[in-house]
């Protein structure tokens, strides 16, 4: 058994050690087509009504061509005759494999670089080539006797031809010039250059982003000194991401850089690789560098920026968001601490998987008709897609690539190509959608550095708040100048302007050149809330209705420890009857429970008003407000930890195909019980504060029925007390922590610990600067 075993067992190897067997006709379809083509030639002879076939194949194998395909068949025969011995002896497979050409490539290995044996190899090519045009020459010229006679009157023959060749050629071009011609037409367009001279942009006119413009400089440092870098073993960061909300500064910012710099500034519009055909983006991404590689060189860099770079498209992303887009991504919208870099690496990758599972999940697709199975070809109105970013990428990545004719050259005469010159380009792109991007193109090399140009903080809408008024005559004055950065939060510089054009609209339409404070506040209200329907309430009504803001605008007013109402209206506009605007006092970025009980009160205040003042009835206008505070407590219970349970009803999931399911309709579902009793315990504190003020909730009202809008100073005025007095009195949890009470804590920590803090206590960087005792 064990004898029957190794026999089997060296049977197998010999299989293995052998040739695969090839099939018959692969075996013999080479000498079929040899010997269709030399019985061809011999039937086509003109001897051969008057001679044997036997003769005429005797005669034709004297001639060159006979000769050559006669041995190129004995070839060919030779080598399958040698594979099917290799198909069925190891030995003699491994002699002509390990030792004959093995042997061969084992020395040329050892004793010639691979440059050296390419050259060889294409030296003996050319050797082939050159002879079979001598044989070819051979067969069909008369006059030509002998392959060495053919290399030498080649010269001769094809100025003879080069007429015929000439009209051939031009026969050739024409049509090519034509698709051409279209083809360079439509490549066309999309972007503008603009030269440094043309550039008056500097950073000094990019207000209120201060933070992304010291980075910004960075990059720029090095595009005028590259030196430095690259003489130390680095190199130039090639592109920058500018992503943020609209009308932030994205494409000021690239302007400026390339006026700071002195460097030619290529925009490339949105739609610029958009066309009706394919093929044709590809054709502008090579144009396109071809310009930005001839601007480099001539002007030392350029500056190519892409603005909506989403636009580009995406191949779809093969894993999750990462990095601070990845965060961005994951935020839902909500402030978290630190996103969750404080989870292990494997929980963020399940997270992140969860969650961009579930905003990629969509409806299931409708059945399709047999006309929606067709795919309409040709016009493809394709933006990234069909290859366009594939070609952008390659060449964001292929800077470093030789080229030009004259490389060309020396490659085809087995020179070394020379090395590209250095390629200034500086990418940068601007999108308010980044995770849209491909993850490629984010990748180092391509967008190195990724800056996001938020909403400008409070002392960045002042400065873009005094850039503009600073162009146009105005009477406000520095505190003025600074309440209206307050009340401006998450406002871009694009908006800012937009108020402030809008207020001197309304000073010379009242017949003034300088711009005054109720115009400017006139103007905000105007942009946030939209101009006031020319309607006019019954008087009961009307009455109901500043009832009904006044509720709202006592309790916000005594409750809003750090808000303040900007505005009290009952002008009804496109989707309301009358609104209360209110606004916060301070740049911060986390709600706290009280907070948000607060303006669950603010809500219901319309509710126990109506009830209060019309003996227990209540309006229709109500509705509104309860939707907030039912939206509001449930998300309270339900994700944000603020009730009696622990779990999360965000990014739960329902079943089928019905896809992430609503936090708010889930809580709303699952907890109802402790959401109503939240809610039935707000209503009883707001209908108490309310009774305690019935009489200013009264006055209120009849201010705002002769003057209809009223600002927050005048509703402060009527209260007779600063915002949010009586929650000052009464401060409970966050709002009982004063910023003195927090120093301390500090203080009294450091101290502890044997370190002192410093007595300011709002330097961030006190624990690092202070001294061990």
């Amino acid at each position: 058994m064990a004898r029957k075993q190794e026999g089997l067992n060296t049977r197998q190897r010999d299989i293995r050690a052998t040739r695969r067997r090839a099939d018959i006709w692969d075996r013999i379809k080479i000498l079929v087509l040899l010997g269709v083509m030399i019985g061809a030639i011999i039937a086509s002879s003109d001897d051969v009504g008057f001679l044997s076939f036997w003769e005429v194949a005797a005669e034709f194998f004297t001639t060159t061509a006979g000769i050559a395909l006669g041995l190129l068949f004995l070839l060919e025969l030779t080598r399958q005759v040698h594979y099917w011995l290799s198909e069925r002896s190891a030995a003699y497979n491994s002699f002509w494999q390990d030792s004959v050409f093995g042997g061969i490539e084992r020395w040329t290995h050892q004793h010639m670089k691979p440059w050296t044996r390419f050259r060889i190899a294409r030296f003996i090519r050319w050797i082939v080539y050159i002879f079979v045009f001598a044989l070819l020459i051979d067969y069909f010229v008369p006059e030509v006797n002998g392959p060495l006679e053919a290399l030498t009157q080649a010269p001769r023959l094809f100025a003879q031809a080069f007429p015929f060749l000439l009209q051939l050629s031009f026969g050739f071009l024409f049509v090519a010039i034509q698709f051409l011609g279209i083809f360079w037409l439509l490549s066309r367009g999309g972007t503008d250059v603009i030269l440094p001279e043309e550039v008056t942009t500097r950073f000094d006119d990019v207000w209120g982003q201060d933070h992304v413009l010291d980075l910004i400089r960075e990059n720029i440092a090095f595009l005028e000194k590259p030196d430095e870098i690259e003489e130390k073993g680095g190199y130039i960061p090639g592109g920058i991401l500018l992503w943020g909300p609209p009308g932030t500064g994205k494409t000021l910012m690239a302007q400026a850089v390339a006026g700071e710099t002195g460097r030619p500034y290529v925009f490339v519009e949105p739609g610029a690789f958009i066309n009706m055909f394919f093929g044709i983006g590809l054709l502008k991404v090579k144009s396109l560098y071809r310009k930005l590689r001839k601007l480099s060189l001539r002007h030392g860099g350029v500056i190519v920026f892409f603005d909506e770079a989403d636009s580009l498209g995406s191949r779809g992303q093969m894993g999750s968001p990462t990095g601070q887009l990845g965060a961005a991504a994951m935020s839902h919208g909500v402030f978290s601490c630190n996103g969750f870099s404080y989870l292990t690496e494997q929980t963020q990758d399940m997270l992140t998987t969860y969650w961009a599972g579930e905003e990629a999940q969509e409806a299931e697709e409708p059945r399709r008709g047999f006309m929606d199975r067709i795919i309409m070809g040709g016009m493809g109105m394709g933006g990234g897609g069909m290859g366009v970013l594939q070609a952008l990428l390659t060449e964001m990545n292929g800077l470093t690539k030789p080229r030009g004719i004259t490389n060309r050259f020396r490659k085809l005469l087995g020179f070394r190509p020379k090395p590209p010159p250095k390629y200034r380009i500086l990418h940068i792109m601007a999108t308010n959608m980044p995770n849209a991007l491909d993850e490629a193109m984010l990748r180092p090399g391509r967008i190195d550095r990724i800056y996001k140009v938020g909403f400008p903080s409070k002392e960045g809408r002042r400065q873009t708040i005094v850039g503009y008024l600073n162009k146009v005559e105005h009477h406000l004055t520095e505190e003025e100048i600074d309440r209206l950065a307050t009340v401006t939060p998450y406002y871009s510089g694009a908006k800012i302007k937009d108020m402030v054009n809008e207020g001197l609209i309304i000073a010379v339409r009242d017949g003034r050149q300088a711009i005054e404070w109720p115009d400017i506040w006139k103007a905000k209200s105007l942009k946030e809330l939209g101009p006031p329907e020319d309607v006019d309430y019954i008087q009961r009504e009307r009455h109901a209705v500043a009832i009904h803001e006044a509720c709202h605008a006592v309790t916000a007013h005594l409750l809003g420890a750090h808000r303040r109402i900007d505005m009290v209206s009952i002008e009804k506009r496109a989707s309301t009857l009358g609104m209360v605007k209110s606004m916060g006092q301070e740049e911060r970025f986390t709600q706290w429970r009280s907070e948000m009980e607060t303006d669950i009160m603010v809500s219901l205040a319309s509710l126990a008003g109506e009830r209060m003042f019309f003996a227990g009835d209540n309006s229709s206008g109500v509705s509104g407000d309860l939707s907030s505070a039912s939206t509001v407590s449930a998300l309270m219970h339900g994700s944000f930890g603020m009730g009696k349970g622990l779990a999360s009803a965000m990014n739960t999931r329902e079943s089928g195909m019905g896809g992430p399911a609503n936090p708010v309709s889930t809580a709303l579902r699952e907890q109802r019980e402790p959401i109503e009793e939240s809610l039935e315990v707000l209503y009883e504190r707001v209908t108490v504060l309310l009774e305690e003020n019935q009489e200013k909730i009264l006055e209120l009202a009849a201010v705002l029925e002769e003057k209809k809008t009223i600002s927050g100073d005048e509703v402060a005025e009527i209260m007779g007390s600063a915002p949010g007095s009586k929650a000052m009195r009464e401060p409970s949890g966050w709002q009982a922590v004063s910023d003195e009470v927090a120093e301390e804590r500090q203080r009294a920590a450091l101290t502890r610990s044997g370190r002192e803090v410093a007595a300011s206590g709002n330097n961030p960087n006190g624990a690092e600067e202070a001294t061990d005792n």
